[in-house]
């Protein structure tokens, strides 16, 4: 089977499509605030995943990595305003230390693709 990378760096691709399923890099944002943050990730995984030939309505899973726990209820202010109703990916979210103090989430999707 083919595997296809987008938007491919030295040390990562965005987005890996395999076998009619595309994997995401966990995608972040330096947005001000945690639901301002979620927004913008949200956006970009819009972006990406039309970019692969899917969109949030063929989500299979989600991981939510938030800094502060704390910062739940922001998080799900945003995502609930955005997941499509009736296609809620299984999800799990966990408190992790992010790779810079200015990211407060960080969020990996698995998707169907069209093809």
């Amino acid at each position: 089977m083919t595997i296809t990378r987008f938007e491919t760096g030295t040390r990562m691709s965005q987005a890996v499509v395999h076998g009619g399923t595309a994997y995401l890099a966990g995608q972040v944002s330096d947005a001000e605030g945690v639901e301002a943050q979620t927004k913008d990730i949200l956006g970009q995984i819009d972006a990406l995943l039309a970019s692969v030939g899917s969109d949030k309505t063929r989500l299979l899973s989600a991981t939510i990595y938030l800094a502060d726990m704390s910062t739940f209820a922001e998080m799900n202010r945003a995502w609930d305003g955005w997941v499509a109703a009736g296609h809620a990916p299984a999800r799990a979210t966990v408190e992790a230390k992010l790779a810079g103090p200015q990211y407060r989430v960080e969020i990996s999707v698995i998707a169907a693709t069209g093809a």
